[in-house]
C-alpha cells in the first residue's frame, strides 16, 4: 500500500510531527511504501535547518533527513507556507539579499499542486 503523510505539525510544542516520524519510520519497516511526507501549515518548521534542541533531546529535523536519506522519501515543504514562517531555500534568500536560506538539506520547496499529485497515486493519506 502507498502511504503519504501531511505533517502540519512543528517540530517541537506538539506531538504531531513526532508521531507523524514514527509512524513513517514503521512504514518504512513494513512492506508499506512510503511515496512523500509533504509539510503544511506549521510543519514547514521541520524544515528549518536553524533549529537546534538541546543536546539531550531528538533532533526532529535530522531524523527526517534520515529517513530521506535511507530511505528515499520525498520530504516536500509547501513554499507558501515557509515562506510566511521565514523557511527560504537559497534562492529566495538571496532575492532578500541574504547569504544563505534556512531550507534544510533534503527538504524541496513545493506547491499544493505536488500534494494533489500525491494524494492521486498512493492508497492512503494521513495528516499529523
Amino acid at each position: 500500500m502507498n502511504y503519504t503523510i501531511l505533517v502540519t505539525g512543528s517540530a517541537y510544542g506538539t506531538q504531531n510531527a513526532s508521531t507523524a516520524f514514527l509512524f513513517c519510520q514503521s512504514l518504512v519497516k513494513t512492506k508499506h511504501k512510503l511515496y512523500s511526507v509533504f509539510f503544511y501549515c506549521d510543519g514547514v518548521l521541520n524544515a528549518n535547518s536553524m533549529t537546534t534542541p538541546a543536546i539531550d533531546e531528538f533532533n526532529l529535523v535530522q531524523a527526517w533527513q534520515e529517513l530521506n536519506k535511507k530511505y528515499n522519501v520525498k520530504l516536500y515543504v509547501c513554499s507558501s507556507a515557509a515562506l510566511r514562517r521565514g523557511i527560504l531555500d537559497d534562492e529566495e534568500a538571496s532575492n532578500l539579499n541574504l547569504k544563505k536560506g534556512n531550507l534544510a538539506f533534503c527538504f524541496q520547496l513545493s506547491g499544493l499542486l505536488e500534494l494533489a499529485y500525491s494524494i492521486e497515486i498512493c492508497d492512503r493519506i494521513i495528516q499529523f
